[in-house]
């Protein structure tokens, strides 16, 4: 996907697809734990794991990934405040293998975080990826009524 490359490609660390390191035993059923995070990435096409909620962010990277979204007229999406559950934050990072919150999956697939989903949305990488998801960007609707002026 368009993210793992980006990632490597800015010199950050490269997903790997699979989960990392499982949880200890005692972690019992928490949401940090690998197979909890991947039935969370897994639930919804578009999956935002953030600092507070798309209504309240509560840092300005998550902020931006809501805007984005927003600008996209993404509307449906599944969103995980990692502030509320300190399991849930170093397990989806572990998941990942990606260090910083927020982080954006579309379809499953890890795609990135802010900076990588501001850089799909500048060179048009996003309107596709969306499209892929059956969801139209609605900055296309916005370009035609542009042309008609």
């Amino acid at each position: 996907m368009a993210g793992t490359r980006r990632a490597a490609s800015q010199g950050l660390p490269r997903r790997t697809g699979r989960p990392g390191p499982a949880a200890p035993a005692d972690a019992g059923t928490s949401p940090g734990r690998a197979g909890a995070v991947e039935r969370l990435v897994r639930a919804h096409p578009v999956v935002v794991f953030m600092k507070g909620s798309p209504a309240q962010p509560l840092c300005g990277f998550s902020n931006a990934v809501v805007q984005i979204l927003r600008l996209h007229g993404v509307q449906d999406y599944r969103a995980h405040d990692v502030l509320q559950d300190p399991d849930l934050r170093q397990g989806i990072k572990n998941y990942s293998n990606w260090p910083t919150i927020p982080q954006v999956y579309l379809n499953g697939e890890f795609v990135g975080g802010c900076d990588i989903l501001l850089q799909m949305h500048q060179n048009g990488d996003l309107v596709e990826e969306l499209k892929k998801l059956g969801i139209r960007s609605a900055l296309l609707d916005a370009e035609k009524d542009q042309d008609k002026k």
